[in-house]
């Protein structure tokens, strides 16, 4: 690699087929220990309701059991998504996780709604309310701040005057969005594609210090998977390809299955065009193959961080891809 970056964590606490939900969120605490000691920069657990293949619904909740089963790694979301929230609300559980842990909290925001219609009504809340997104994080900032708000006269607390990092999880127009509020971008796309770099440049053009960041920073999110080759390699991401696929042809997001069982399935057309899809747009191969990768991405994007997003039904399989990547990132001198 050519320059620095910092190597981070999103886990979905993704579900395996035939285990309890329960346990998918106790394997998110000790990965997260585990990644701790590998010495990954930050930790992030995930928003999602009413998904069969995800157990993380409270990502605040589950944050601060990473938060106290952990002593160095940042800890945040990666997203609460504003649009399901009173953000009063959001900035009393952000301040109170600061107040607990201070000074390894993250604010991990995003627009994101409902998987289905049904979803969103229970959630009470439509599609159109991502409309609403740039405003929610203005009226945010002011729980934080003691800025402007619907309501002068309350008080978010403890989370006035506190100072923790906001960081907006975006595609390629959110960018725009994460400029206007003066936070930290997080945007999808390892392979440096040529929207996501217009994006980032957007995004760093357009930046307006605030409260959350006095200067742009850009995070890099998706797959990697390093193993010994890159046939192995590309069976750890094939869990999730599948699950995308059933997904979209199907309308559930299912639990992790086995590689071997996927492979040896029978697909319809469609199904194999999702299915090959999703395997499409990651990092993956040797240590020497995805070293070469980011130092490309790098070189390219000059972003600041990586965020790695994979999730697989071998754990084991799993935790060796991330110390793997560890390793690239400690024998070419760059701090994860």
């Amino acid at each position: 690699m050519t320059a620095t970056i910092r190597l981070s964590v999103l886990d979905r606490s993704r579900t395996r087929r035939g285990r309890p939900p329960g346990e998918a969120l106790r394997d998110t605490v000790r990965f997260a220990q585990q990644t701790e000691a590998l010495g990954y920069h930050r930790f992030w657990v995930a928003e999602h309701h009413g998904v069969p293949g995800v157990a993380g619904s409270a990502p605040t909740v589950l944050a601060a059991a990473v938060a106290a089963a952990t002593s160095r790694i940042r800890v945040g979301t990666g997203g609460v998504m504003l649009p399901n929230h009173r953000t009063l609300v959001v900035a009393e559980q952000f301040g109170v996780l600061e107040s607990l842990f201070p000074g390894r909290i993250d604010m991990g925001l995003g627009r994101s709604v409902g998987f289905t219609d049904g979803i969103r009504r229970a959630l009470g809340t439509e599609k159109e309310a991502m409309g609403d997104f740039g405003a929610q994080l203005a009226e945010l900032e002011g729980w934080f701040t003691d800025g402007p708000r619907p309501h002068p006269e309350v008080h978010a607390r403890p989370a006035e005057g506190l100072r923790i990092p906001a960081f907006v999880l975006a595609n390629e127009a959110g960018a725009d969005l994460a400029a206007a509020a003066g936070a930290a971008l997080v945007i999808g796309g390892l392979t440096g594609d040529e929207r996501t770099l217009a994006a980032i440049g957007r995004y760093r053009a357009a930046f307006r210090p605030s409260a959350w960041w006095q200067q742009p920073y850009v995070v890099v999110a998706g797959n990697v998977a390093v193993a010994a080759t890159r046939e192995e390699a590309r069976r750890l991401l094939v869990p999730e390809a599948w699950a995308l696929a059933h997904s979209r042809t199907h309308g559930v997001f299912p639990p992790l299955e086995p590689a071997e069982e996927t492979e040896a399935r029978a697909m319809t057309d469609r199904e194999r065009r999702l299915y090959e899809d999703g395997l499409r747009g990651h990092l993956h191969g040797t240590e020497d193959d995805v070293a070469a990768a980011l130092g490309t991405l790098l070189d390219r994007s000059g972003a600041d961080e990586v965020l790695v997003t994979t999730s697989s039904y071998d754990r084991e399989a799993l935790l060796d891809s991330y110390r793997r990547l560890a390793r690239i990132a400690v024998g070419t001198g760059v701090p994860v």
